[in-house]
Protein backbone atom coordinates (compact mmCIF):
# COMPACT_ATOMS: atom_id res chain seq x y z
CA UNK A 1 0.00 0.00 0.00
CA UNK A 2 3.12 2.16 0.47
CA UNK A 3 1.65 4.04 3.25
CA UNK A 4 4.34 4.98 6.20
CA UNK A 5 3.66 5.24 9.74
CA UNK A 6 5.62 6.86 13.00
CA UNK A 7 4.76 5.31 16.04
CA UNK A 8 6.32 7.03 19.31
CA UNK A 9 5.69 5.06 22.65
CA UNK A 10 7.99 4.72 24.94
CA UNK A 11 7.52 0.38 25.65
CA UNK A 12 8.98 -1.47 23.50
CA UNK A 13 6.25 -4.09 23.46
CA UNK A 14 3.87 -1.88 22.62
CA UNK A 15 6.45 -0.63 19.55
CA UNK A 16 7.17 -4.08 18.21
CA UNK A 17 3.31 -5.11 18.57
CA UNK A 18 2.87 -2.42 16.35
CA UNK A 19 5.23 -3.16 13.82
CA UNK A 20 4.17 -6.63 13.39
CA UNK A 21 0.23 -5.75 12.99
CA UNK A 22 1.75 -3.06 10.70
CA UNK A 23 3.86 -5.18 8.73
CA UNK A 24 1.13 -7.49 8.06
CA UNK A 25 -0.71 -5.05 6.77
CA UNK A 26 2.08 -4.23 4.07
CA UNK A 27 2.54 -0.44 6.18
CA UNK A 28 6.15 0.88 6.21
CA UNK A 29 6.74 1.76 10.05
CA UNK A 30 9.25 3.59 11.72
CA UNK A 31 9.77 3.47 15.65
CA UNK A 32 11.08 6.19 17.93
CA UNK A 33 10.90 5.28 21.92
CA UNK A 34 10.91 8.90 22.74
CA UNK A 35 9.52 12.35 21.56
CA UNK A 36 12.69 13.82 20.75
CA UNK A 37 13.47 10.81 18.75
CA UNK A 38 10.11 10.95 17.10
CA UNK A 39 10.22 15.12 16.54
CA UNK A 40 13.56 14.64 14.64
CA UNK A 41 11.88 11.85 12.43
CA UNK A 42 9.08 13.92 11.74
CA UNK A 43 11.46 16.56 10.19
CA UNK A 44 13.57 14.33 8.17
CA UNK A 45 10.80 12.45 6.40
CA UNK A 46 6.90 12.02 5.81
CA UNK A 47 4.49 10.12 7.56
CA UNK A 48 0.85 9.13 6.45
CA UNK A 49 -0.44 8.92 10.10
CA UNK A 50 1.21 9.19 13.80
CA UNK A 51 0.95 6.73 16.61
CA UNK A 52 1.65 8.91 19.64
CA UNK A 53 1.64 7.79 23.28
CA UNK A 54 0.57 10.25 25.92
CA UNK A 55 2.92 9.37 28.28
CA UNK A 56 6.63 9.96 27.25
CA UNK A 57 10.03 10.07 29.06
CA UNK A 58 11.26 13.47 28.14
CA UNK A 59 8.19 15.52 26.63
CA UNK A 60 4.37 15.57 27.23
CA UNK A 61 2.82 14.00 24.42
CA UNK A 62 0.39 16.95 24.24
CA UNK A 63 2.99 19.25 23.62
CA UNK A 64 4.53 17.32 20.86
CA UNK A 65 1.07 17.02 19.23
CA UNK A 66 0.77 21.03 19.41
CA UNK A 67 4.20 20.91 17.71
CA UNK A 68 3.20 18.55 14.89
CA UNK A 69 -0.06 20.14 14.33
CA UNK A 70 1.82 23.81 13.93
CA UNK A 71 4.36 22.19 11.33
CA UNK A 72 2.42 19.37 9.94
CA UNK A 73 -1.17 20.02 10.53
CA UNK A 74 -2.53 17.90 7.63
CA UNK A 75 -0.98 14.81 9.47
CA UNK A 76 -3.45 12.59 10.97
CA UNK A 77 -2.04 11.64 14.71
CA UNK A 78 -3.61 8.71 16.73
CA UNK A 79 -3.52 9.31 20.53
CA UNK A 80 -2.15 6.06 22.58
CA UNK A 81 -3.23 5.81 26.04
CA UNK A 82 -3.73 4.08 29.41
CA UNK A 83 -7.07 3.92 31.26
CA UNK A 84 -5.63 6.52 33.49
CA UNK A 85 -5.30 9.39 30.87
CA UNK A 86 -8.12 8.97 29.40
CA UNK A 87 -9.14 12.67 29.89
CA UNK A 88 -5.52 13.55 28.21
CA UNK A 89 -6.60 11.55 25.50
CA UNK A 90 -9.93 14.06 25.14
CA UNK A 91 -7.87 16.72 25.66
CA UNK A 92 -5.97 15.58 22.85
CA UNK A 93 -8.32 15.84 20.83
CA UNK A 94 -9.47 19.46 20.92
CA UNK A 95 -6.22 19.83 20.00
CA UNK A 96 -6.36 18.11 16.74
CA UNK A 97 -5.62 14.47 17.05
CA UNK A 98 -7.55 12.20 14.72
CA UNK A 99 -8.77 9.39 17.52
CA UNK A 100 -7.22 7.86 20.64
CA UNK A 101 -6.91 4.31 21.52
CA UNK A 102 -6.54 2.27 24.72
CA UNK A 103 -4.18 0.05 26.08
CA UNK A 104 -4.16 -2.94 25.89
CA UNK A 105 -5.70 -2.92 22.30
CA UNK A 106 -6.19 -5.37 20.20
CA UNK A 107 -5.10 -5.96 16.55
CA UNK A 108 -7.91 -5.92 14.97
CA UNK A 109 -8.93 -2.17 16.52
CA UNK A 110 -5.85 -1.01 15.35
CA UNK A 111 -6.07 -2.48 12.11
CA UNK A 112 -9.86 -0.45 11.62
CA UNK A 113 -8.68 2.84 12.89
CA UNK A 114 -5.96 2.88 10.40
CA UNK A 115 -7.54 2.21 7.31
CA UNK A 116 -10.05 4.86 8.66
CA UNK A 117 -7.64 7.28 9.44
CA UNK A 118 -6.03 6.68 6.14
CA UNK A 119 -8.96 6.75 4.06
CA UNK A 120 -9.66 10.20 5.85
CA UNK A 121 -6.40 11.40 4.92
CA UNK A 122 -6.79 10.27 1.19
CA UNK A 123 -10.42 11.75 0.85
CA UNK A 124 -8.72 15.29 2.34
CA UNK A 125 -5.73 15.21 0.03
CA UNK A 126 -8.52 14.46 -3.22
CA UNK A 127 -10.67 17.32 -2.04
CA UNK A 128 -7.41 19.59 -1.62
CA UNK A 129 -6.39 18.61 -5.06
CA UNK A 130 -10.14 19.02 -6.81
CA UNK A 131 -10.28 22.60 -4.73
CA UNK A 132 -6.62 23.71 -6.19
CA UNK A 133 -7.26 22.55 -9.91
CA UNK A 134 -11.07 22.65 -10.27
CA UNK A 135 -11.19 26.61 -8.93
CA UNK A 136 -13.78 28.46 -11.05
CA UNK A 137 -11.88 32.04 -11.54
CA UNK A 138 -14.01 34.80 -11.05
CA UNK A 139 -14.39 37.43 -14.05
CA UNK A 140 -13.85 41.50 -13.93
CA UNK A 141 -17.10 42.01 -13.37
CA UNK A 142 -16.70 40.76 -9.22
CA UNK A 143 -14.42 43.21 -9.05
CA UNK A 144 -16.76 46.09 -6.98
CA UNK A 145 -16.10 49.62 -7.46
CA UNK A 146 -16.21 53.03 -9.40
CA UNK A 147 -13.48 54.54 -8.26
CA UNK A 148 -10.76 56.09 -10.67
CA UNK A 149 -8.00 53.33 -9.19
CA UNK A 150 -10.27 50.85 -9.96
CA UNK A 151 -11.56 51.85 -13.72
CA UNK A 152 -7.84 52.35 -14.32
CA UNK A 153 -7.72 48.50 -13.00
CA UNK A 154 -10.03 47.65 -14.95
CA UNK A 155 -8.64 48.82 -18.10
CA UNK A 156 -5.21 47.22 -17.45
CA UNK A 157 -6.84 43.73 -16.87
CA UNK A 158 -8.73 44.29 -20.00
CA UNK A 159 -5.76 45.15 -22.30
CA UNK A 160 -3.48 42.46 -20.67
CA UNK A 161 -5.57 40.14 -20.97
CA UNK A 162 -4.98 40.40 -24.80
CA UNK A 163 -1.59 39.45 -24.29
CA UNK A 164 -1.91 35.98 -23.06
CA UNK A 165 2.10 34.83 -23.43
CA UNK A 166 3.28 37.54 -21.56
CA UNK A 167 4.37 37.44 -17.48
CA UNK A 168 2.06 39.81 -15.24
CA UNK A 169 3.04 41.35 -12.14
CA UNK A 170 0.28 42.09 -9.55
CA UNK A 171 1.30 43.95 -6.60
CA UNK A 172 -0.16 45.50 -3.40
CA UNK A 173 -0.54 45.26 0.09
CA UNK A 174 -1.95 42.15 1.78
CA UNK A 175 -6.02 41.88 1.26
CA UNK A 176 -6.26 43.77 -1.58
CA UNK A 177 -7.49 41.63 -4.07
CA UNK A 178 -4.70 40.33 -5.91
CA UNK A 179 -5.89 36.88 -6.53
CA UNK A 180 -9.24 38.27 -8.24
CA UNK A 181 -6.85 40.62 -10.62
CA UNK A 182 -5.27 37.67 -11.70
CA UNK A 183 -8.16 35.50 -12.31
CA UNK A 184 -10.16 38.07 -14.32
CA UNK A 185 -7.09 38.62 -16.76
CA UNK A 186 -7.42 34.90 -17.47
CA UNK A 187 -10.97 34.74 -17.79
CA UNK A 188 -10.97 37.65 -20.16
CA UNK A 189 -7.75 36.00 -22.00
CA UNK A 190 -8.33 33.64 -24.97
CA UNK A 191 -7.10 30.78 -22.60
CA UNK A 192 -10.04 31.51 -20.54
CA UNK A 193 -11.12 27.81 -21.48
CA UNK A 194 -8.13 25.97 -20.32
CA UNK A 195 -6.89 25.09 -17.03
CA UNK A 196 -6.54 27.95 -14.45
CA UNK A 197 -4.73 26.71 -11.23
CA UNK A 198 -3.94 28.98 -8.11
CA UNK A 199 -0.97 28.66 -5.61
CA UNK A 200 0.37 30.26 -2.31
CA UNK A 201 4.25 29.79 -2.54
CA UNK A 202 3.63 30.34 0.99
CA UNK A 203 1.13 28.17 2.38
CA UNK A 204 3.29 24.52 1.31
CA UNK A 205 6.60 23.52 2.80
CA UNK A 206 9.76 23.73 0.58
CA UNK A 207 10.75 20.90 0.38
CA UNK A 208 6.41 19.77 -0.51
CA UNK A 209 6.32 23.52 -3.35
CA UNK A 210 9.24 21.66 -6.44
CA UNK A 211 7.30 18.62 -6.26
CA UNK A 212 3.95 19.81 -6.46
CA UNK A 213 5.04 22.38 -9.14
CA UNK A 214 7.04 20.56 -11.19
CA UNK A 215 5.43 16.46 -10.50
CA UNK A 216 7.98 13.72 -10.41
CA UNK A 217 7.96 10.24 -11.52
CA UNK A 218 7.88 7.10 -9.65
CA UNK A 219 11.16 6.38 -7.41
CA UNK A 220 12.40 9.75 -7.31
CA UNK A 221 12.56 9.76 -3.91
CA UNK A 222 11.72 7.15 -0.74
CA UNK A 223 7.68 7.77 -0.76
CA UNK A 224 7.17 8.39 -4.86
CA UNK A 225 5.17 5.01 -5.17
CA UNK A 226 3.59 6.06 -8.77
CA UNK A 227 3.90 9.38 -10.82
CA UNK A 228 2.54 12.35 -9.99
CA UNK A 229 1.36 15.62 -12.44
CA UNK A 230 2.54 18.72 -11.14
CA UNK A 231 0.84 21.87 -11.38
CA UNK A 232 2.83 23.46 -14.78
CA UNK A 233 1.79 20.29 -16.25
CA UNK A 234 -1.58 20.32 -15.02
CA UNK A 235 -2.54 23.79 -16.19
CA UNK A 236 -0.79 23.42 -19.71
CA UNK A 237 -2.23 25.37 -22.24
CA UNK A 238 -3.69 27.89 -19.61
CA UNK A 239 -2.28 30.16 -16.70
CA UNK A 240 -0.93 29.52 -13.21
CA UNK A 241 -1.10 31.84 -10.68
CA UNK A 242 1.83 32.24 -8.01
CA UNK A 243 0.57 33.85 -5.31
CA UNK A 244 3.17 35.24 -2.81
CA UNK A 245 6.07 34.96 -5.17
CA UNK A 246 8.26 36.55 -3.01
CA UNK A 247 8.64 33.43 -0.63
CA UNK A 248 9.94 31.65 -3.23
CA UNK A 249 13.21 29.48 -2.31
CA UNK A 250 16.42 30.96 -4.75
CA UNK A 251 16.70 27.24 -5.74
CA UNK A 252 12.66 27.67 -6.87
CA UNK A 253 13.32 30.83 -8.73
CA UNK A 254 16.32 29.53 -10.81
CA UNK A 255 14.11 26.63 -12.02
CA UNK A 256 10.80 28.85 -12.56
CA UNK A 257 13.16 31.07 -14.62
CA UNK A 258 14.18 28.08 -17.22
CA UNK A 259 10.19 27.35 -17.36
CA UNK A 260 9.53 30.83 -18.09
CA UNK A 261 12.84 31.18 -20.73
CA UNK A 262 12.54 27.92 -22.23
CA UNK A 263 8.79 26.76 -21.94
CA UNK A 264 9.82 23.27 -20.99
CA UNK A 265 9.28 21.38 -17.45
CA UNK A 266 11.04 18.45 -16.05
CA UNK A 267 9.86 16.10 -13.03
CA UNK A 268 11.85 15.21 -10.54
CA UNK A 269 13.15 12.02 -11.07
CA UNK A 270 13.08 12.71 -15.11
CA UNK A 271 15.58 13.31 -17.72
CA UNK A 272 13.22 14.62 -19.90
CA UNK A 273 11.83 17.55 -20.71
CA UNK A 274 8.34 18.57 -21.66
CA UNK A 275 6.71 21.36 -23.30
CA UNK A 276 5.02 23.68 -21.10
CA UNK A 277 2.68 26.28 -22.95
CA UNK A 278 1.66 28.47 -19.74
CA UNK A 279 0.96 32.37 -19.33
CA UNK A 280 2.56 32.89 -15.09
CA UNK A 281 0.83 35.22 -13.29
CA UNK A 282 2.85 35.79 -10.04
CA UNK A 283 2.03 38.67 -7.18
CA UNK A 284 3.64 39.74 -3.83
CA UNK A 285 3.20 42.27 -0.96
CA UNK A 286 6.71 42.42 -0.65
CA UNK A 287 9.06 45.16 -2.13
CA UNK A 288 11.12 42.43 -4.47
CA UNK A 289 14.02 45.24 -5.33
CA UNK A 290 14.56 45.36 -1.61
CA UNK A 291 14.44 41.53 -1.80
CA UNK A 292 16.91 41.86 -4.92
CA UNK A 293 19.43 44.07 -3.03
CA UNK A 294 19.28 41.83 -0.38
CA UNK A 295 20.45 38.71 -2.47
CA UNK A 296 16.83 37.23 -1.61
CA UNK A 297 15.33 37.14 -4.98
CA UNK A 298 16.95 36.85 -8.22
CA UNK A 299 17.26 39.76 -10.61
CA UNK A 300 16.65 37.77 -13.94
CA UNK A 301 13.31 36.38 -12.38
CA UNK A 302 11.95 39.59 -11.66
CA UNK A 303 12.28 41.25 -14.85
CA UNK A 304 11.05 37.89 -16.86
CA UNK A 305 8.03 38.39 -14.36
CA UNK A 306 7.65 41.67 -14.62
CA UNK A 307 6.85 42.28 -17.87
CA UNK A 308 3.33 43.56 -17.71
CA UNK A 309 2.73 45.25 -14.07
CA UNK A 310 -0.22 45.88 -12.29
CA UNK A 311 -0.28 47.50 -8.47
CA UNK A 312 -3.39 47.02 -6.76
CA UNK A 313 -4.39 50.13 -5.12
CA UNK A 314 -5.30 50.40 -1.09
CA UNK A 315 -9.11 50.04 0.07
CA UNK A 316 -7.83 53.62 1.53
CA UNK A 317 -7.15 55.37 -1.62
CA UNK A 318 -10.50 54.31 -3.29
CA UNK A 319 -12.91 57.08 -1.64
CA UNK A 320 -16.51 55.75 -1.54
CA UNK A 321 -15.76 52.32 -2.77
CA UNK A 322 -15.49 51.78 0.73
CA UNK A 323 -19.48 51.90 1.20
CA UNK A 324 -20.17 50.33 -2.30
CA UNK A 325 -17.75 47.19 -0.65
CA UNK A 326 -19.41 47.63 2.61
CA UNK A 327 -23.45 47.40 1.08
CA UNK A 328 -21.97 44.37 -1.01
CA UNK A 329 -20.55 42.28 1.58
CA UNK A 330 -24.03 43.15 4.18
CA UNK A 331 -26.06 42.09 1.75
CA UNK A 332 -24.22 38.66 0.88
CA UNK A 333 -23.62 38.20 4.70
CA UNK A 334 -27.53 39.28 5.51
CA UNK A 335 -28.96 36.58 3.14
CA UNK A 336 -26.55 33.84 4.38
CA UNK A 337 -27.42 34.86 8.23
CA UNK A 338 -30.85 35.85 7.38
CA UNK A 339 -30.88 39.62 8.97
CA UNK A 340 -33.51 41.89 8.00
CA UNK A 341 -30.82 44.73 7.91
CA UNK A 342 -31.40 47.86 6.03
CA UNK A 343 -27.85 49.11 6.16
CA UNK A 344 -25.49 52.11 7.84
CA UNK A 345 -26.61 55.33 9.48
CA UNK A 346 -24.26 58.24 8.47
CA UNK A 347 -22.25 58.47 11.59
CA UNK A 348 -21.73 54.27 10.54
CA UNK A 349 -20.64 55.43 6.89
CA UNK A 350 -18.45 57.94 8.06
CA UNK A 351 -16.37 55.77 10.62
CA UNK A 352 -16.05 53.66 7.59
CA UNK A 353 -14.89 56.06 5.04
CA UNK A 354 -12.38 57.50 7.93
CA UNK A 355 -11.01 54.25 9.01
CA UNK A 356 -7.50 53.02 7.66
CA UNK A 357 -8.86 49.37 6.98
CA UNK A 358 -4.86 48.20 6.99
CA UNK A 359 -5.99 44.44 5.80
CA UNK A 360 -7.91 46.28 3.17
CA UNK A 361 -10.72 44.61 1.01
CA UNK A 362 -10.35 41.39 3.08
CA UNK A 363 -10.65 43.37 6.22
CA UNK A 364 -13.73 45.00 5.25
CA UNK A 365 -15.53 41.52 4.15
CA UNK A 366 -14.29 40.05 7.51
CA UNK A 367 -15.94 43.38 9.87
CA UNK A 368 -18.94 43.22 7.61
CA UNK A 369 -19.19 39.62 8.88
CA UNK A 370 -19.05 40.10 11.96
CA UNK A 371 -21.07 43.34 11.93
CA UNK A 372 -23.72 41.03 10.14
CA UNK A 373 -23.68 38.62 12.44
CA UNK A 374 -23.88 40.73 16.18
CA UNK A 375 -26.74 42.88 14.29
CA UNK A 376 -30.16 43.10 15.87
CA UNK A 377 -31.78 46.69 14.65
CA UNK A 378 -32.22 46.99 11.18
CA UNK A 379 -30.05 50.19 11.05
CA UNK A 380 -25.80 49.74 11.58
CA UNK A 381 -24.90 52.33 14.00
CA UNK A 382 -21.11 53.40 14.24
CA UNK A 383 -21.16 51.53 18.06
CA UNK A 384 -22.13 48.44 15.98
CA UNK A 385 -19.31 48.17 13.47
CA UNK A 386 -17.06 45.23 14.69
CA UNK A 387 -13.92 47.27 13.20
CA UNK A 388 -10.52 45.99 15.59
CA UNK A 389 -9.71 49.87 16.73
CA UNK A 390 -10.85 53.60 16.22
CA UNK A 391 -6.88 54.03 16.63
CA UNK A 392 -6.77 53.20 12.71
CA UNK A 393 -7.91 55.81 11.60
CA UNK A 394 -6.64 57.56 8.26
CA UNK A 395 -3.49 59.74 9.05
CA UNK A 396 -5.04 62.82 8.47
CA UNK A 397 -7.49 61.90 10.97
CA UNK A 398 -6.54 63.72 13.82
CA UNK A 399 -3.91 66.53 12.45
CA UNK A 400 -3.47 68.01 9.14
CA UNK A 401 -1.03 70.51 7.73
CA UNK A 402 -3.03 73.01 8.61
CA UNK A 403 -3.01 71.82 12.61
CA UNK A 404 0.71 72.27 12.76
CA UNK A 405 1.07 75.96 11.43
CA UNK A 406 1.42 77.21 14.48
CA UNK A 407 3.08 80.88 14.93
CA UNK A 408 5.68 81.63 17.02
CA UNK A 409 5.41 80.23 20.96
CA UNK A 410 7.53 78.73 23.04
CA UNK A 411 7.63 74.60 23.14
CA UNK A 412 5.34 74.27 25.70
CA UNK A 413 2.88 76.41 24.33
CA UNK A 414 3.00 74.04 20.65
CA UNK A 415 2.73 71.00 22.43
CA UNK A 416 -0.21 72.01 24.92
CA UNK A 417 -1.96 73.52 21.33
CA UNK A 418 -1.03 70.24 19.72
CA UNK A 419 -2.55 68.18 22.80
CA UNK A 420 -5.76 70.31 22.98
CA UNK A 421 -6.40 69.32 19.14
CA UNK A 422 -5.88 65.77 19.58
CA UNK A 423 -8.21 65.59 22.92
CA UNK A 424 -10.71 67.78 20.20
CA UNK A 425 -10.54 65.52 17.39
CA UNK A 426 -10.66 62.36 19.50
CA UNK A 427 -13.86 63.87 21.39
CA UNK A 428 -15.54 64.69 17.94
CA UNK A 429 -14.85 60.92 17.07
CA UNK A 430 -16.42 59.54 20.13
CA UNK A 431 -19.04 61.43 19.93
CA UNK A 432 -17.92 63.40 22.74
CA UNK A 433 -17.65 60.15 25.43
CA UNK A 434 -14.75 60.35 27.69
CA UNK A 435 -14.49 56.99 27.94
CA UNK A 436 -14.25 55.97 24.63
CA UNK A 437 -11.95 59.20 23.61
CA UNK A 438 -9.73 57.57 26.48
CA UNK A 439 -9.44 54.32 24.93
CA UNK A 440 -8.89 55.99 21.36
CA UNK A 441 -5.92 58.39 22.49
CA UNK A 442 -4.87 55.07 24.92
CA UNK A 443 -4.58 56.81 27.94
CA UNK A 444 -6.08 56.19 31.51
CA UNK A 445 -9.21 57.80 31.71
CA UNK A 446 -8.32 60.03 34.94
CA UNK A 447 -5.39 61.29 32.97
CA UNK A 448 -8.12 62.17 30.02
CA UNK A 449 -10.35 63.84 33.06
CA UNK A 450 -7.82 66.24 34.43
CA UNK A 451 -6.65 67.19 31.25
CA UNK A 452 -9.84 68.31 29.81
CA UNK A 453 -10.55 70.40 32.91
CA UNK A 454 -7.06 71.89 32.60
CA UNK A 455 -8.15 72.97 28.99
CA UNK A 456 -11.45 74.02 29.63
CA UNK A 457 -13.25 71.56 26.78
CA UNK A 458 -16.66 69.70 27.70
CA UNK A 459 -17.62 66.65 27.25
CA UNK A 460 -20.11 64.36 28.12
CA UNK A 461 -20.48 62.49 30.82
CA UNK A 462 -19.96 58.42 30.49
Amino acid sequence: MGKRILVIDDEEFIRMNLKNIFDSEGYAVDLKENGTKGLDALTQNEYDLAFLDINLPDINGLEILKQIKTEQPELLVIIITGFSSVESAVDALKLGAYDYIKKPFKADAIKLITKLALETQQLKQKVKKLEVRQKSPLGIDSIVGESEQVLHLKTLITEYAKHDATTVLITGESGTGKELIASSIHSLSPRAAKPYIEINCASIPEQLLESELFGFERGAFTDAKERKIGLFEAANGGTIFLDEIGELSLGLQAKLLRVIENNKIRRLGSNKDLDNDIRIISATNKDLKKAIDEKEFRKDLYYRLNVLRINVPSLRERGNDILLLANYFLNIFRQKFGKDIIGFDKEAESTLLNYGWPGNVRELKNVMERTCILQKEKIILKKNLAVDSLMNMKKDSFLNEEDLNFELKSYDEILSDIEVKLINKALALSNMNVSETARLLKIPRETLRYKIAKFNLSPQSD
